[in-house]
């Protein structure tokens, strides 16, 4: 069981490291995909003189697994460049309740493509876990029920989400985590590139403060986040990772209290409990089938 211990607390830091990302969209005065292209473009420099230190002191990666971060990489750009640009279109309650429908699509291609048998338990705590998500950000779902631009854009960057949590879990099988990360940053810079290019987005001539976003939410939302939630995806399934990631928007609406002035109501707070339950259910469901299955 100990070593579960730091792949759980690399999925809690990694919730707090992402919990930001909505604020830090809103903070930058730029488009969504010009925020998310710095957003790795600045974490994959800073974390090259490392990734270079690693190389030399690891085992060279097998060319044919380079496959597995190169496409999630692609993944991720596609996530950052929807789900960035949904908060223009839609309110940031909107976009990360449909953002985090992303263990509904996990657990989907995780029982009918990889066959994974998952217990009756984990799907009790997944529908309270999406049901306590959807009750956090209800108050203003409820208020904007109309599916508009900006939600199929939150909707479409959950299948993108879930597409690199399912990858990323078959690939850090294969490679470690820093270097993993890396190779993903890597790839989405130019992804996020490219589509910047075809939208015709400037990238530069951005205010300090700004430019001063784009450093942090590198450095949290990527460096730390990213690598955090990679370090646990090599050591637990994408099933369970998944809906423990529902804890982003229960942390997002504390830490927009005092950075927002956004105090949750009655409602939001009964659905933090619920989603807390499931979180905790899938766990227990997780942890019983280690134990029925010791050499897994």
């Amino acid at each position: 069981m100990q070593n579960k211990f730091f792949p759980h607390i690399a999925l809690a830091v990694g919730i707090i490291a992402l919990s930001m990302s909505a604020m830090f969209v809103r903070w930058a005065e730029a488009p969504g995909t010009v925020t998310g292209f710095y957003r790795v473009l600045i974490s994959t420099i800073l974390m090259t003189p490392l990734f270079i230190r690693q190389q030399k002191k690891l085992e060279p990666i097998d060319k044919k697994y380079l496959y597995f971060p190169l496409v999630a990489g692609i993944f991720t750009a596609f996530d950052f460049a929807f789900w960035n640009s949904s908060l223009k279109y839609t309110t940031a309650a909107n976009a990360t309740l449909l953002g985090n429908t992303a263990p509904l699509w996990v657990a989907l291609v995780a029982l009918f493509i990889f066959r994974e048998k998952l217990r009756g338990t984990f799907w009790l705590g997944l529908v309270l876990a999406l049901t306590g998500a959807a009750l956090i950000m209800g108050s203003d779902f409820l208020l904007h029920p109309t599916f508009g631009l900006g939600d199929l854009m939150a909707s479409a960057a959950a299948i993108f989400y879930a597409s690199y949590q399912l990858i990323t879990q078959r690939g850090r099988k294969h490679i470690d985590p820093f270097r993993y990360i890396w190779f993903v940053s890597l790839s989405a810079t130019f992804g996020l590139l490219i589509m910047n290019l075809v939208l015709g987005y400037q990238l530069t001539h951005y205010s300090a403060q700004t430019w001063i976003i784009f450093l942090a939410t590198a450095i949290v939302s990527q460096m730390i986040g990213y690598l955090a939630i990679s370090y646990a995806l090599g050591h637990l399934p994408a099933s369970i990772v998944s809906p423990t990631l529902v804890g982003q928007p229960i942390l997002t609406t504390i830490i927009a209290i005092p950075l927002l002035g956004e105090i949750p109501n009655a409602i939001q707070w009964i659905g933090g409990a619920i989603a807390l339950a499931g979180i905790y259910i899938v766990n227990q469901s997780h942890a019983q089938k280690d134990q029925e299955t010791p050499n897994a």
